[in-house]
C-alpha cells in the first residue's frame, strides 16, 4: 500500500486531476471480425508503447491431471512457429530495441512487449504469428519442462511461506479451481506431456478468446489498421463455456499445520470473499478495499501501529485482497510473531483486531486517510503505460470490463465507516475461516545459509 502522509482534501484533488488528465484521451474499443477485441489508450507524454495480448485462460480453467499446463504453454510460447524458430521471437524484439515476458494467472495468461512507438508492427507481426502456429517442439518441451520443474522446487518447495501459501489455497478451497497452483502440481507436471498441450492451445489460443491492448504515443485508427492488417485473416475458435466450479459454502473453521524446515513461524489466516464479479452488492468489494487499508495500509495502519509497535507482537503483519478476479477470493492477513510470542497469540491479537471493527465503526478520520491512500496508490500506478494497461486487460479478462476501471476512485471514496463494519461482521466470521500454521523444522547446517522463510 502506498505510504502518503497528506491530508485527504489534498490527494483527493490530486487524485481528481490525476484521472481528469487519464480521461483526456479515453479508452477506443475494436472487434475484428474474427472475434479479437482490440482495446487502444492514447498517451502521448513519451514516444514509446506497450502491448499486451490477453487469452482468458489460466490456472483456474485446469483440471486435475494437467494442472501447470497453462504456465507450461507460456513458456513454449517462446519456442519457435513455422516461421520465426526457437528463441527468435526475443532477439527481435531485443533487436528493435524493446522488452518482452509474459505471466500467467489464475484468470489469465498475457504477452507484453515496451518498444519504441514506430516497432509497432513487430510487435504485431510476432504476436499474431504465434497466435495459431506455434510448433511445439519436443525437445524443446522437454527442456522447459525441466526448467518449469526447477522453477516449482526453487519458489515453492524450497522455500517455506510459498509451500504454506499452496497449501492454504487447496485447504480453503475445495470445488473452486483456485484449488490448484498456478504453477500446477509437481505429480502432473512430472506427467505432463506435449500432447497435452497441443489441443489446450488450439482451444483457447485464438482471436476471440483474446484481447490486445495497446497503450502508448499512438492514434486509434492507426492500430486498429495494423491489427486488421495481422490479426483479423486468423480463424476464431470454436469455445464451449466454462463450468462454473463455484465453491459449496464453508461450514466451519479449517486449520492445517506445515512443518517444513525454516527460520521463523509463520500464520497466514483467510476468510472467503466476493470480487466485484461475484458481489450481489457491488459496493461491498470496495468496502473490503478500504478494510484492507485500515488494517494494513502504511505504517499508521492499526496491524503495524498496534501489533508490531505497540503490542511488540509480532514483526510483520498484513493484509492481502483482490477484488479482480473471476470467482470469489479470499481476504487473507498474514503475520510473523516477534521474538517470545506463539503464533497462537499473534492469531488472537489480529482475531482482537477483528473483533474491534466489528465492535464499533473506524473514526471519519482515520477513514479519509486511509482513503487517501487507497486511492492515491491506484491513481499513481496510471504513471506507468504497463499499469495502464494491466488495468484493462485485467478487467476485460476476468468478465468486468475495462469500463470499470475509471469507477474505483469514486467508488472508494463513496465507502462508508458503517459499510466497512458491516463487511467486517459479514465476511469475517469464523465459520469461513481458514488457518494455515507453519512450524518450522531444524535447518540443516548445508542449507542454513540460503533457506529462509521469505
Amino acid at each position: 500500500m502506498l505510504r502518503i502522509m497528506l491530508g485527504f482534501w489534498v490527494l483527493t484533488a490530486i487524485s481528481s486531476a490525476a484521472l481528469a488528465a487519464n480521461n483526456e484521451s479515453a479508452v477506443q474499443e475494436f472487434t475484428l471480425k474474427n472475434g479479437l477485441k482490440l482495446l487502444v489508450k492514447e498517451d502521448h507524454r513519451a514516444p514509446v508503447v506497450v502491448t499486451q495480448i490477453w487469452y482468458k485462460v489460466g490456472a483456474s480453467y485446469e483440471h486435475n491431471g494437467i494442472t501447470g499446463v497453462s504456465h507450461v504453454l507460456e513458456h513454449m510460447m517462446f519456442k519457435g512457429t513455422k516461421k520465426h524458430g526457437p528463441g527468435e521471437f526475443s532477439k527481435i524484439i531485443a533487436e528493435n530495441g524493446g522488452r518482452e515476458n509474459a505471466f500467467t494467472g489464475r484468470d489469465y495468461t498475457a504477452y507484453f512487449q515496451q518498444l519504441e512507438k514506430s516497432r509497432l508492427p513487430v510487435s504485431f507481426e510476432l504476436e499474431a504469428d504465434r497466435m495459431r502456429n506455434l510448433s511445439l517442439p519436443p525437445d524443446h518441451f522437454k527442456k522447459e519442462l525441466a526448467v518449469v520443474i526447477e522453477e516449482r522446487q526453487m519458489r515453492t518447495e524450497d522455500k517455506p511461506r510459498a509451500l504454506v501459501y499452496e497449501k492454504f489455497n487447496a485447504a480453503a478451497w475445495v470445488s473452486s479451481p483456485y484449488h490448484q497452483p498456478i504453477i500446477g502440481w509437481m505429480n502432473d507436471l512430472q506427467n505432463l506431456r506435449v500432447e497435452d498441450l497441443k489441443p489446450w492451445y488450439a482451444r483457447w489460443y485464438a482471436p476471440n478468446n483474446a484481447t490486445l491492448v495497446v497503450a502508448g504515443d499512438v492514434k486509434a485508427d492507426e492500430v486498429l489498421k495494423l491489427a486488421q492488417k495481422y490479426f483479423a485473416d486468423i480463424p476464431p475458435s470454436e469455445l464451449q463455456p466454462l463450468k462454473p466450479r463455484i465453491e459449496a459454502p464453508q461450514k466451519g473453521p479449517r486449520r492445517i499445520t506445515v512443518r517444513v524446515p525454516a527460520k521463523l513461524p509463520y500464520l497466514l489466516m483467510g476468510y472467503k470473499v466476493p470480487v466485484l464479479k461475484t458481489a450481489k452488492d457491488d459496493w461491498e468489494p470496495y468496502a473490503l478495499e478500504v478494510l484492507a487499508g485500515i488494517l494494513s495500509g502504511g505504517n499508521s495502519a492499526r496491524f503495524p501501529k498496534e501489533l508490531v509497535r505497540k503490542q511488540q507482537i509480532a514483526v510483520s503483519a498484513d493484509v492481502g485482497y483482490n477484488p479482480y478476479a473471476r470467482q470469489a477470493e479470499i481476504f487473507l492477513l498474514d503475520a510473523t510473531p516477534a521474538a517470545g510470542h506463539s503464533v497462537e497469540e499473534v492469531e488472537q491479537a489480529i482475531l482482537a483486531q477483528l473483533q474491534r471493527l466489528k465492535d464499533r465503526p473506524v473514526t471519519a478520520q482515520e477513514l479519509a486517510r486511509i482513503k487517501a491512500q487507497v486511492v492515491a496508490s491506484k491513481v499513481y500506478e496510471r504513471d506507468s503505460l504497463f499499469y495502464q494497461a494491466m488495468q484493462l486487460g485485467t478487467l476485460e479478462t476476468v468478465g468486468l470490463g475495462w469500463q470499470r476501471m475509471d469507477e474505483y476512485a469514486d467508488r472508494v471514496r463513496a465507502i462508508t465507516a458503517e459499510q466497512v463494519q458491516q463487511v467486517a461482521k459479514k465476511y469475517l466470521q469464523e465459520d469461513s475461516m481458514t488457518v494455515a500454521v507453519l512450524e518450522p523444522q531444524p535447518l540443516d547446517s548445508a542449507v542454513a545459509a540460503s533457506s529462509d522463510s521469505h
